[in-house]
C-alpha cells in the first residue's frame, strides 16, 4: 500500500507542479510530502568550502520553471540575463558572530562553605546563539547540553563576559543572561570573542576573512547567525550594472535563525516543526514592492530567506483583508512552504542550491516544480557546479 500511495504521490507531484499548477495546492495536499522524495546525490568534493576569490566569478544556472529547461551561465551576466525592469529585493541582515567559547564556572552557592566541583571549573563549554529573546537574552545551543542546568555560569574570555543558564527547552536549546564585566556591551563583546557560525558542512574553522565573505555587501541589520547567501554574489560593479538596465532595489531584514542549520528528522515535512524568524519590512521597501505588483513588473528575490519574509508577510496582508496591499512593519515569519503553496508576490528567484531532504529544497521545489528542481540539480552536479554557502547559484524564472 505504501509504495502505491509513494508512486501516487510522485505522479501529482509531476504533473500537477509542472503541468497544472492552478491544481497543485488542493491535490497535493491531500498526500504527506515525503522527505526522502526530495533527496539526490552530491559528491562531497562539490560542496564549496571556501569562497572563489571574487564574488562575482561565480556560476549562474538558469531554470525556466514552466518548461525545466536549463542554461549554464555565470553570475556576471546577471544584468543582461533579466528584462530590466525587475525589482530586487534583498535581506539586509548582518551575521554575527554567534559561536562562543567558555568553561564552567558552576552554580553560585548558598553556603559559602561549599566548594564548586573541580569539573565545572575545568569542563570547556560552546554555545551557539540562535536568537535574540530580550534585552541580554538569547536563545542558544549549548554543548554539552545535558550538563548544564539552570542556574550555571559560563565564563568567556578572560572573565569579561558571563553567562547564566536561565532555561531549558528541547534539543539542547537554552535560555542564556549575558553580563558584560569590562565595560563593553555584549555586542562588543561577541565581535571580540565570538567566531562566525559557518556551516556545518564546511569542514574547516572560521578565518578572518570569512568576516567579511561571510557578509553580503550590503549587510547591516546585525542579529542573523547565517548569511542570506544568494546575496553573497553581488559586488558595487553587479548593482550598478543592474540600474543602468532599468532594475531597482529594495531590502528587507530577515534574522536566519536556527531553521538554516536543523535537520528533518521526521519521515514527512508536514511532521517537522518549521523555525520562526524575525522579520521586518519597512514601509519604503513595503512601496516599491506595492508599485512593482501594481505595474506588473517582476519582483526577483534574492535567496529563500527574501521569499519566506515576503510571502509571510503577504499572508498576513491577506488574512486582514488587505490582500493587494503589502503591509510594513515587525512579525515572526511562521509560514511554512511547500509544493501546492501559491505564491503572492514573488516572480523570480535568484538562490544558492541546498541541502538534499532540506526544507529550503522543498521551498525552492514549491517555487519551480520538484521534477523540475531535481532534474536542475543533477544537472548541476554532471556539470561541477559548487554547491551551499560558499557555492554557486541559480536563477528561477
Amino acid at each position: 500500500m505504501k509504495v502505491v500511495c509513494k508512486a501516487l504521490r510522485t505522479l501529482l507531484l509531476s504533473f500537477c507542479c509542472c503541468r497544472l499548477p492552478s491544481l497543485s495546492t488542493e491535490l497535493l495536499y491531500c498526500y504527506p510530502m515525503r522527505v526522502d522524495e526530495f533527496d539526490y546525490r552530491l559528491p562531497v568534493e562539490l560542496i564549496a568550502q571556501r569562497p572563489l576569490e571574487r564574488r562575482d566569478s561565480s556560476r549562474l544556472l538558469l531554470l525556466d520553471r514552466q518548461t525545466g529547461a536549463v542554461q549554464d551561465s555565470q553570475f556576471a551576466a546577471l544584468p543582461e540575463l533579466l528584462r530590466g525592469d525587475e525589482l530586487l529585493v534583498f535581506n539586509n541582515a548582518r551575521v554575527i558572530p554567534a559561536r562562543l567559547f567558555g568553561h564552567r564556572a558552576g552554580v553560585p552557592s548558598q553556603n559559602p562553605s561549599r566548594k564548586t566541583a573541580r569539573e565545572h571549573l575545568t569542563g570547556s563549554v560552546e554555545v551557539f546563539l540562535t536568537r535574540k529573546l530580550e534585552g541580554n537574552i538569547w536563545e542558544a545551543l549549548v554543548r554539552p547540553g545535558r550538563k548544564l542546568q539552570v542556574g550555571e555560569r559560563v565564563i568567556f574570555g578572560a572573565g569579561e563576559l558571563e553567562a547564566e543558564i536561565v532555561s531549558r527547552g528541547e534539543l539542547g536549546i537554552r535560555g542564556i543572561r549575558f553580563e558584560s564585566h569590562n565595560g563593553a556591551s555584549l555586542e562588543q563583546n561577541l565581535e571580540k570573542l565570538g567566531h562566525l557560525p559557518l556551516p556545518p558542512y564546511i569542514d574547516r574553522p572560521d578565518e578572518i576573512a570569512d568576516r567579511e565573505r561571510y557578509q553580503t555587501i550590503f549587510a547591516r541589520q546585525a542579529g542573523a547567525v547565517a548569511a542570506p547567501t544568494a546575496g553573497l554574489h553581488f559586488t558595487p560593479d553587479i548593482l550598478e550594472r543592474l540600474r543602468k538596465r532599468g532594475c531597482e532595489f529594495c531590502e528587507v531584514t530577515l534574522d536566519v535563525g536556527l531553521g538554516t542549520f536543523q535537520s528533518v528528522h521526521t519521515d514527512t515535512f508536514e511532521a517537522h516543526k518549521i523555525h520562526t524568524e524575525t522579520f521586518e519590512i519597512k514601509e519604503e521597501a513595503a512601496e516599491k514592492i506595492r508599485q512593482a505588483k501594481q505595474a506588473s513588473r517582476p519582483l526577483l528575490a534574492v535567496g529563500t530567506t527574501v521569499v519566506r519574509t515576503l510571502e509571510d508577510a503577504a499572508a498576513r496582508s491577506a488574512s486582514g483583508g488587505k490582500a493587494n496591499r503589502l503591509a510594513a512593519g515587525r512579525a515572526e515569519a511562521q509560514i511554512y512552504i511547500l509544493p501546492g503553496h501559491t505564491f503572492r508576490l514573488v516572480d523570480q528567484l535568484l538562490t544558492n542550491f541546498h541541502l538534499p531532504k532540506s526544507t529550503l529544497l522543498a521551498l525552492v521545489s514549491a517555487f519551480a516544480g520538484r521534477e523540475h528542481t531535481l532534474a536542475a540539480y543533477r544537472h548541476a552536479v554532471e556539470e561541477r557546479y559548487r554547491f551551499f554557502s560558499y557555492g554557486d547559484c541559480m536563477l528561477i524564472r
